[in-house]
Parts: structure tokens; sequence; C-alpha cells
């Protein structure tokens, strides 16, 4: 059974801080890449940030470059998504997720496997 597992969201204040975990077991996902994304309610479920299964290549949506850093330890079979600066806006459930091609990361549709997701709320 192959199961990608968030932790880490919670309640914060606008310009604070959160990181989110995503743990892999039953499976070895070190050569897959992984994503992040995000839907909040009543909208579309959003690309958030992707990271090369090497760890060598990133990439963000406009929206959260500068505050959000994705960063993998393949050694633990985790991704991360550091989160700064964070704004209401940032409020929604955040998933991870994963695929084996490095290509069209930003689309969801395109990625295999998925976490249940984990609730990020930012007060004003």
């Amino acid at each position: 059974q192959v199961q990608l597992v968030e932790s880490g969201g919670g309640l914060v204040q606008a310009g604070g801080s959160l990181r989110l975990s995503c743990a892999t077991s039953g499976r070895t996902f070190r050569s897959y890449n992984r994503g992040w994304f995000r839907q909040a309610p009543g909208k579309e479920r959003e690309f958030v940030a992707a990271i090369h299964w090497s760890g060598g290549t990133t990439y963000y949506t406009d929206s959260v470059k500068g505050r959000f850093t994705i960063s993998r330890d393949n050694a633990k079979n985790t991704v991360y998504l550091q989160m700064n600066s964070l704004k209401p806006e940032d409020t929604a459930v955040y998933y991870c997720a994963a695929k084996e091609a490095w290509s069209n990361v930003g689309s969801w549709y395109e990625y295999n496997y998925w976490g249940q997701g984990t609730q990020v709320t930012v007060s004003s």
C-alpha cells in the first residue's frame, strides 16, 4: 500500500510561518518528482511548487515565489514545504503528490499519487 501523508498544517496569523511535511510509506519514491498543490473552498486545485527527484530543480507558482521553499530528504522519503510570510489568501487544504516524469509538473492531473491533505488557515 502506497501512502503519502501530509502533516504540519494549522492556524497561523498573517506574516507567520508553517512547515509542511509529506512522508512516503509503502514504496521508495526517491526517483519520483514531487509537487505541492492547494485547494481553497469553491476553487480549483492550484499548483504551488514542485521539486525534481534529484532535488536539483524546483519550480514555483508566481504567488509564492520568495515566500515558500520546497525541499526533499530522499533518505527519509520526505518532502517539505517551508511557508513564510503567510497571507490570508494562502488559506487552503494543501496536498502533496508524486509523478515519474519531470514534465507538466504544474498540472495536477499529471500526478499519480496523492496525500489526504492538510489544512492551512491564515488569519488576518
